[in-house]
């Protein structure tokens, strides 16, 4: 055996090939990796109150359209004055026409045109260029007897702008009562949301109520001793006496809490007193009338007052400002008068012929909002109802 078999020479190390180098991207900082998981968790968080409380709006029970309940969330979520100024900018710039009002803008003129028993309004003082009807009444509802329980007419209280109609509507009160019902939203409580079953065989007329409680700082009593939301010394209010009747008043000097009252509906302060407009309705100072600068638009508006006689009377129209519906329900007779709500479609006033089967029902005002079957299912909003007092025999 060799010395070289004996002995074998080291192998010498086999050099190790490099390793192909990787660039790796390099690792974001803890910090950003949280923050990128915590930023969507606050957006979604952020999201889940507005979309969960505008859900439950546009789902809650009563009618309302949609436009409604998502000016009603606005206000609710805290937007009311965004909600104010985008109104004020846009009614303010948007002044009726000049134009006389077209012929699907004013009521038939047809239908029984005689006087009927009882005590009829007199004629409306109107202007040398009024639309041929204005100021002329058209009997409606008749009681037992044949004594008319309704009158019906429109004006054109804006001498500026011969395109503005309002509708007039004259209920005899010893003819008719009137009841309160409350909304399934605002202001909510008890008793129907809906003219019930019993009273729509009499049912007269149908109309709005005022502003929401919270946009009016008003008070609420209903159903002979419910206290929706307390009432306030110097607010206009309709006041419903045990009778059926209705005042409007200003709470605290003309009417007070007494065993004969079975709902009072405040809203704003008077429009009218003692027969003329109040001081200060082209001023609205510190909101008496609504949110600042409410008092100038151009937009559906309605008022209800009482004349000498204590006959009610409502007026509702478009293109109206504070100033011209004031105008409207001095031109109309009433005595003491309060606006009620504003803008389309919060205006309604539907007129019911219970004596006269098949007839009806009408809109005071062809283009008045809403439809003719609204409040004979529940509302969000209050309203008032008239009924007869002497049910008629139906007509064959």
């Amino acid at each position: 055996m060799s010395a070289d078999q004996l002995f074998p020479h080291p192998v010498p190390p086999q050099p190790v090939p490099p390793r192909q180098a990787t660039r790796q991207p390099p690792l974001p900082p803890r910090p950003k990796r949280r923050r990128r998981r915590v930023v969507p968790l606050v957006i979604a968080a952020l999201l889940a109150y507005p979309v969960g409380t505008y859900g439950y709006a546009l789902t809650y029970p009563g009618d309302a359209s949609v436009s409604v309940r998502t000016v009603d969330w606005l206000r609710d979520i805290g937007l009311g004055g965004v909600v104010n100024a985008v109104e004020n900018w846009w009614f303010t710039r948007h002044p009726p026409s000049s134009a006389p009002p077209s012929a699907g803008d004013l009521p038939s003129l047809g239908g029984p045109a005689g006087n009927g028993a009882g005590p009829r309004p007199r004629n409306l003082p109107v202007g040398p260029s009024a639309a041929a009807g204005a100021g002329e009444w058209l009997p409606g509802a008749r009681s037992a007897g044949g004594q008319v329980a309704e009158y019906t007419t429109f004006i054109q209280p804006d001498p500026a702008h011969a395109s503005v109609v309002a509708g007039v509507a004259w209920l005899n009160q010893s003819l008719v009562r009137t009841q309160l019902f409350s909304g399934t939203k605002d202001p909510g409580g008890p008793g129907p949301a809906a003219i019930p079953a019993e009273m729509r065989g009499s049912l007269v007329a149908a109309f709005n109520s005022g502003f929401k409680l919270k946009d009016c700082n008003g008070g609420y009593y209903y159903l002979d001793g419910t206290t929706v939301a307390p009432l306030h010394n110097g607010m206009a209010s309709a006041v419903i006496d045990d009778t059926g009747r209705v005042s409007v008043a200003q709470w605290g000097r003309d009417a007070t809490m007494n065993p004969h009252l079975t709902a009072v509906r405040q809203n704003l302060d008077l429009v009218i007193d003692h027969g003329a407009p109040v001081p200060g309705l082209d001023l609205n100072p510190a909101g008496h009338w609504g949110s600042a600068s409410n008092q100038f638009q151009y937009t559906w508006r309605s008022g209800l007052g009482t004349d000498r006689a204590g006959n009610l009377l409502y007026i509702g129209g478009t293109g109206l400002t504070l100033h011209t519906l004031a105008g409207a329900m001095v031109q109309a007779g009433i005595q003491q008068g309060m606006e009620l709500d504003i803008h389309s479609p919060m205006v309604t006033f539907t007129s019911y012929r219970p004596d006269a089967p098949g007839v009806g029902p009408d809109k005071l005002l062809p283009t008045m909002p809403g439809n003719l079957t609204r409040y004979l299912q529940a509302d969000q909003r209050d309203f008032f109802a008239t009924s007869l007092r002497s049910r008629p025999p139906t007509a064959p």
